[in-house]
C-alpha cells in the first residue's frame, strides 16, 4: 500500500472516488464493530501519493480514532469499536510512532510435532482435494514427513512444507496418469528423494574436543546449534582472531568473552600465563553463514576456557546466554526454538540464563521432557557444569 487515499478514502470532487477501505469494510460486514486484519504492515511504503503509515496512526490511535475522517463520506466515524490486528514479519520496518499504537505479540515458529499434525490433518487432504486424488491411491508416511519437515522445509511456518508436499502430489499424479503406477503409491523415507532430491538441510553434528563448545542460536528458520571452535595456533606473540562471518554485536561478545577469561584463568584452575604469548583463533562455523547477537557470549567464553585448561566438556550439553565483562550471564531471546534445536541435535543438558527461566517454564510439557535445564546467574556456574563431575540426569 502507497496510497493514502486507501485509507482516508478519496473526495468526491474526483471521478472514480470511493470510500477508504476501511469504510467499504464496515459496509461489507454491515456492523461497526468486525474484526479488521492488516497482513504484512511491515510492507507499506512512502510515495508521491502520500504516506499510508501517517494515515494509519488516525485509525489505530485509540484517542484519535473516534473521529476518524474519511474523505468520502466528509463526516466524523467511530473507528473504536473495531478490532485491528496486523501482521508483520519484521519490526524494524515499521514506523516507530505507528508501531507505537500497537501491542506486540510474538509468535514463535511451529516445531516438527505440531508441523506433522498441521500437514498430516490439513496440508495433506488439502493437496489430495486440489489434485483430484483418492485418498487411498497415494498415502505419505510419518517418517518422511518427518524427513520432509527436517531435512527440506526447515522454517519458522509451513509454507515451504505445503510447496514440497505439492511437489510429491504432482509427481504421483504424473506417474498415475502415465500408467507407470496402477496400485497404491506409498511415500516412504527412503523414497523421498526420488520425488524432492537431495534434502538441503542435513542432520546438525554435534562436535566434540578440547576448545569447542556447543552453543545454541535463533534463526528466521528457527533455532540451530551452533559450534565454536578455540585453537591455539603458536606462542610466539600474543593475538586473537576471529572468523565466521561474525556480526559486530558477536565480535563484541567474543572481545568481552575473551577479554574476561584472560583476567581470571587462575580462578579458573588454568595457566594464568596461557594468553600472555598465545595466538588464539576462534572459529564458528559454518563459514559462510552471516551471524549476530549475544547470545553466544558464554558459549564462546567456556571455549576458550576448555583451550586454556586443555580440558573438553565432560558431556554432551549446549548453552545460550550473553556474557558481561564482570562475569555475569545475561538473558537472551529465542529459548523455545533453542531447546528444540537441541534436542533436534540429540543434546538433552542445556545450560540456560537465571533470566529466562520464566521463559522456560512457560514451555509445554512435550518439548521439556526428557531434558535437563540449569539456569545459571555467572561464568563460575557454566564452569562447574561443563568440566565439573558428570551428573547423573
Amino acid at each position: 500500500m502507497r496510497d493514502e487515499a486507501e485509507i482516508k478514502g478519496h473526495r468526491r470532487t474526483y471521478i472514480g472516488a470511493l470510500p477508504g477501505k476501511f469504510i467499504q469494510a464496515l459496509r461489507e460486514s454491515k456492523t461497526a464493530n468486525p474484526v479488521i486484519m492488516l497482513d504484512e504492515i511491515d510492507k507499506i511504503g512512502a510515495s508521491f501519493r502520500g504516506d499510508p503509515a501517517s494515515a494509519l496512526l488516525e485509525v489505530l490511535d485509540p484517542e484519535q480514532n473516534t473521529e476518524f475522517l474519511d474523505h468520502y463520506l466528509d463526516v466524523r466515524f467511530d473507528l473504536s469499536k473495531v478490532l485491528f490486528i496486523c501482521t508483520a514479519n519484521q519490526l524494524d520496518t515499521i514506523p516507530a510512532p505507528l508501531l507505537d499504537r500497537m501491542e506486540t505479540i510474538r509468535l514463535s515458529g511451529y516445531i516438527t510435532a505440531e508441523k506433522l499434525q498441521i500437514a498430516r490433518n490439513h496440508l495433506w487432504p488439502k493437496l489430495l482435494e486440489r489434485s483430484g486424488l483418492e485418498r487411498d491411491r497415494i498415502r505419505v508416511e510419518d517418517d518422511a514427513l518427518t524427513q520432509i519437515i527436517e531435512g527440506y522445509a526447515r522454517e519458522a511456518g509451513v509454507r515451504n512444507l505445503e510447496k514440497q508436499l505439492g511437489r510429491i502430489v504432482r509427481k504421483s499424479a504424473v506417474k498415475i496418469v502415465e500408467g507407470d503406477e496402477t496400485g497404491s503409491i506409498v511415500v516412504d523415507k527412503p523414497a523421498l528423494e526420488r520425488f524432492l532430491g537431495k534434502p538441503p538441510f542435513r542432520q546438525e553434528r554435534l562436535m566434540v574436543g578440547v576448545g569447542v563448545v556447543t552453543g545454541l542460536a535463533w534463526t528466521a528458520l528457527g533455532g540451530v546449534t551452533l559450534n565454536v571452535e578455540a585453537s591455539l595456533v603458536h606462542t610466539k606473540n600474543r593475538g586473537f582472531k576471529l572468523t565466521g562471518r561474525l556480526g559486530e554485536v558477536m565480535q563484541e561478545s567474543a572481545n568481552i568473552a575473551y577479554s574476561y577469561v584472560s583476567a581470571h584463568l587462575e580462578d579458573y584452575q588454568a595457566d594464568p600465563k596461557f594468553f600472555d604469548e598465545a595466538f588464539v583463533h576462534l572459529h564458528v562455523p559454518e563459514g559462510a553463514t552471516p551471524k549476530d547477537g549475544p547470545s553466544a557470549g558464554i558459549t564462546m567464553a567456556t571455549a576458550l576456557l576448555s583451550l586454556a585448561r586443555g580440558q573438553q566438556p565432560n558431556r554432551p550439553l549446549a548453552m545460550t546466554g550473553e556474557l558481561t565483562l564482570t562475569g555475569q550471564v545475561l538473558p537472551v531471546g529465542g529459548i523455545r526454538e533453542k531447546i528444540i534445536a537441541a534436542r533436534r541435535a540429540g543434546i538433552f543438558e542445556i545450560i540456560l540464563p537465571e533470566g529466562n527461566r520464566g521463559d522456560a517454564e512457560e514451555l509445554p510439557d512435550h518439548i521439556k521432557e526428557g531434558l535437563t535445564l540449569h539456569f545459571v546467574e555467572r561464568l563460575q556456574q557454566v564452569v562447574d557444569l561443563v568440566f565439573g563431575p558428570e551428573r547423573a540426569p
